[in-house]
């Protein structure tokens, strides 16, 4: 029940006063801990599954921070986290790591892990523009393109503009995500081009040099665009995962981390299994 309780959010305070009611008398952050450790098994088996539901055809990579108690210091880490669709066309989490960094290395080795437990048929990462995490797709999943989350990358392009010119710069830049075709993505990208050139040059070099990273969806059937051409959806999944780790504040240590992210993760990847396909399976045919 504690255990339970800890996953769903509910403050050390709440638990205390819980098992109050149940005749038990206090409970300490530490032995709140100690007690979901008993889903530790749980989550050590869903971190290292077996990826048998590919091919994985389109790939999301994110990262958030996490506070952990280290060495005597409070430091921040990277929760990596990696969401795919699978054969079935359902959403599913695939996995999770703690680094210190958000660099190329770190990426490098979560890629590999995945790759290594049967990550396959991926055709399409979405993300923003970590560093390092380009490279790292290359070297472990050769062939895959890689979509540069549009909200991220709009709001990297506005800050080449005076702030009372962000408005329209922006909307103008929307009109290449809302066209009906390959061709016509293309074809209005260059024309908003054209239209920054004069009075903000530098947008205009800002979107030009990120054509092939900002357009790479445009490969894919239009049915499945607004699907892959942002990381919204990993967003709100991280929004999840801090409503539960907030509870927490400061980490004891990694392990507590993988501990309670992996159970959220777990938790949610179950509920996608049982909803209807995020992809239908005549769109993903088409991939």
């Amino acid at each position: 029940m504690v255990a339970t309780r800890y996953l769903l959010g509910v403050s050390t305070r709440r638990v205390d006063e819980l098992v109050e009611q149940l005749g038990i008398t206090g409970i300490s952050k530490s032995q709140v801990s100690q007690m979901s450790k008993t889903l530790d098994a749980q989550v050590e088996e869903f971190r290292t599954r077996t990826l048998a539901g590919g091919p994985y055809t389109f790939l999301r990579l994110d990262a958030l921070t996490q506070k952990v108690r280290e060495g005597g210091r409070i430091v921040n880490v990277h929760v990596l986290v990696a969401t795919a669709v699978n054969a079935n066309g359902q959403r599913e989490i695939l996995g999770l790591e703690v680094s210190s960094r958000e660099d190329g290395a770190g990426w490098l080795a979560f890629l590999r892990s995945l790759v290594a437990r049967g990550l396959s048929g991926v055709q399409l990462v979405t993300s923003d523009a970590h560093a390092g995490l380009v490279d790292a797709v290359g070297a472990c999943l050769p062939g895959a393109a890689w979509q540069r989350c549009r909200t991220h990358y709009v709001r990297n392009l506005l800050t080449t503009v005076p702030k009372n010119a962000q408005p329209w710069v922006a909307t103008l830049v929307r009109t290449i995500f809302d066209q009906d075709s390959a061709e016509a993505v293309r074809v209005q990208h260059a024309w908003v081009i054209d239209a920054l050139e004069a009075k903000y040059p530098a947008a205009c070099r800002h979107l030009d040099e990120s054509r092939e990273d900002l357009l790479a969806f445009a490969a894919f059937p239009v049915e499945v665009w607004r699907q892959i051409w942002s990381n919204n959806p990993q967003e709100r999944l991280n929004k999840e995962i801090r409503r539960r780790t907030d509870v927490v504040g400061i980490f004891p240590d990694r392990a507590a981390i993988i501990q309670l992210v992996g159970a959220v993760l777990a938790e949610q990847t179950d509920e996608w299994s049982e909803v209807r396909r995020y992809i239908g399976l005549d769109i993903l045919a088409k991939a």
